[in-house]
């Protein structure tokens, strides 16, 4: 009891200003300093612009990769695939299907060896330079690259140093002098003469250590703030790091100001109920038995040491060398989830049955000796979230991969030969999370919005993977680079500002009232109850007349102590705004899009594909949706050219 009074009693440790507000002038603007936004940041640099990055943790360890990456999938001079071919791969095998945005994916292909050859530049090690694996079969001996999943096509490139790749980028965005405004939340997008729907000049956000108010007035804004995940989650606290595989600092800010600056946003309906949510209460990622993604190809046992057989959609047994070698039916949809290698469906039928027993585990010491240094080592250890809270703690409390096998997650019998990473659990379908194709800002082939001065980068634009990530950071940063070039510094609104101001510091004049984490628990549960899988526009409605009850009464009590519970407060009118839109999204898409997750128990006929289109939504002045739509093929339509290859070159500003 004393140690909580104790704690109770502290002193807030910085210097908290709450009427102080500094004003910063910069060509361009980026909120989010993870991957896309330190690449963006470096690329505007080294094209001589004035480049400021904002992002609400400390840069060195931001964003999805944070805590670093395993894997780089591109396509490289040793590839076997066109950038045609690996788009269609990626579009295939990941996402959304037939409702993926194939321009993103496009640049992903075209830019990723890039922006690898770039990271290695500034001293991320990459290749096997010390032929500590010479001789393996995922080994290009006169490059040294080495490459995961589908040794034929080579799509995939191994990072020999991904654990360290956000520290690199930090350090080389402080040297080309790139302005780094850390622990800091975007509140707002800024648009010319104050009106919604005009020109972006700039974005407001505050400190979360000392309250003060920042105005960014800026010729370009990008955004590269990721999804949207924990809208359906109250805490993390329930799963600690595994509770999101998103990083937990992304709470949907860069879509409510988009949304409320007149930006567009399509596939805001789409979320999933199984990998980033967090009610599936995952293990630790990859930090158990598995045979999927960082794990790919582990050999599986039962409790008794029998060998579970890998199989296609055939129910061919597969071979280890086939799973790599792209054997029959092995690796035909790309290097994530591989749709067709999984464990044989007869283990279902078998653990009833007795031929089989549970508990199930990664069998190691059975994998050929460089292909186990390679998945314990290159894999588990550098992809994020593994370093530290797995492979070193695993190896130094005696873990020994040589030796030891390691237990898989005790889950429903039908789920074991299904594509899903045995460590992320089973979802419950109420709990929920955006994917990474979900609730994504509407993009041209410059990777801008509908509204000038604006563009989106990463997750936030459409594509995922870091490798993604980074392709967008260097092309958003060219073209806003482009744009900032042409144009002039136009002035904030102070109306706007005033108004902005004056919403975000409401919770710290108040005494008292409801704490950030009793409403954000709230704000769950509607999206729990009213945007889960027992979807209908009755369900929908009420959903949002919760959301309006909530507005006019617990969300006006909101109150905040200190600035770090000031910025919880705003994430909860975070979570308000982007709630709605998903939900209103969800009203106005009328037949399923299993493509999506998204199923209606009220859904109309498509058997003619009448709902085969993308819907769009944005707010009007008044805080009302507009909703429009794109066709699935949009980014190959009029007013652009019929070939991915050909918008590409038209509008990469290489």
């Amino acid at each position: 009891m004393t140690d909580i009074q104790d704690y109770q009693a502290l002193e807030w440790p910085y210097k908290v200003d709450y009427d102080k507000t500094n004003k910063i002038e910069t060509d361009i603007l980026i909120v989010g300093g993870g991957i896309a936004g330190t690449f963006a940041a470096m690329t505007a640099a080294n094209r001589g612009l004035k480049v400021a990055v904002i992002d609400k943790a400390d840069i060195v360890r931001s964003g999805c990769s944070g805590s670093g990456v395993d894997h780089w999938i591109s396509i490289s001079p040793l590839s076997t695939e066109t950038p045609e071919e690996f788009s269609e791969t990626l579009r295939l095998g990941v996402g959304h299907g037939k409702y993926e945005v194939m321009s993103p994916i496009y640049i992903h292909a075209m830019e990723s060896y890039d922006a690898l050859m770039e990271l290695e530049k500034i001293g991320l090690p990459i290749r096997d330079s010390n032929d500590e694996f010479k001789g393996a079969a995922f080994r290009d001996d006169k490059t040294k690259l080495m490459f995961a999943y589908d040794y034929e096509r080579k799509n995939c490139i191994r990072l020999r140093g991904g654990a360290q790749m956000k520290p690199l980028l930090k350090a080389e965005c402080e040297r080309l002098g790139v302005q780094l405004f850390q622990f800091m939340m975007v509140t707002s997008l800024l648009n010319e003469g104050g009106k919604p729907g005009n020109r972006i000049v700039g974005a407001t956000a505050v400190n979360a250590r000392t309250g003060e108010f920042y105005v960014f007035n800026a010729k370009a804004v990008i955004i590269a703030t990721g999804a949207a995940p924990g809208l359906w989650s109250f805490t993390t606290e329930l799963n600690g790091s595994s509770s999101h595989f998103f990083d937990p600092n992304e709470t949907g800010e860069g879509q409510a100001a988009g949304l409320k600056a007149g930006a567009q946003f399509m596939n805001m309906e789409g979320n999933t109920g199984w990998f980033n949510s967090a009610g599936g209460f995952s293990r630790p990622p990859y930090g158990t038995g598995d045979l999927h993604n960082t794990w790919y190809a582990c050999p599986i046992v039962d409790a008794q040491g029998k060998h579970i057989p890998y199989v296609d959609n055939n129910g061919k047994e597969l071979t280890l060398e086939e799973c790599y070698r792209g054997g029959p039916g092995a690796a035909p949809h790309g290097p994530y989830h591989n749709l067709e290698y999984h464990l044989t469906p007869k283990l279902i039928e078998g653990l009833k049955t007795g031929e089989y027993k549970l508990p199930l585990y990664a069998d190691l010491p059975s994998m050929p000796p460089l292909e186990r240094r390679a998945l314990w080592g290159l894999m588990v250890g550098n992809e994020g979230k593994t370093n530290y809270s797995v492979y070193k703690l695993y190896n130094r409390y005696g873990f020994d991969p040589d030796k030891d096998m390691l237990e898989v997650n005790m889950l429903p019998a039908e789920f074991y030969p299904s594509p899903v990473p045995f460590w992320a659990g089973f979802g419950y379908p109420m709990w929920r999370a955006p994917d990474g194709d979900d609730c994504i800002m509407v993009t041209d082939w410059n990777l801008k919005s509908n509204l000038d001065g604006l563009y989106g980068a990463g997750i936030f634009a459409g594509t995922q993977f870091c490798a993604g990530a980074a392709s967008h950071g260097r092309y958003a940063g060219r073209n806003a680079a482009k744009y900032a070039k042409t144009v002039k510094l136009l002035p904030v609104d102070n109306k706007q500002v005033k108004a902005e101001r004056e919403r975000v510091y409401a919770p710290v004049k108040r005494d008292s009232g409801i704490g950030w984490k009793e409403l954000k628990a709230g704000l769950a549960r509607i999206m729990q109850d009213y945007c889960s899988s027992s979807k209908s526009e009755s369900v929908f409605k009420r959903g949002l007349e919760w959301f309006k009850s909530v507005r006019e009464n617990e969300a006006s009590e909101l109150y905040a102590r200190n600035p770090r519970e000031l910025v919880r407060a705003l994430e909860c009118w975070t979570g308000i705004e982007v709630g709605e839109a998903i939900i209103h999204a969800s009203l106005a898409r009328k037949a399923d899009c299993p493509e999506m997750d998204f199923q209606r128990i009220d859904a109309v006929d498509n058997s003619k594909g009448e709902w085969d289109k993308y819907i769009t939504i944005t707010l009007d002045e008044n805080g009302k949706p507009k909703f429009g739509e794109l066709p699935l093929n949009y980014w190959v339509k009029s007013p652009y050219a019929p070939t991915l290859k050909e918008n590409y070159q038209k509008n990469s500003a290489l």
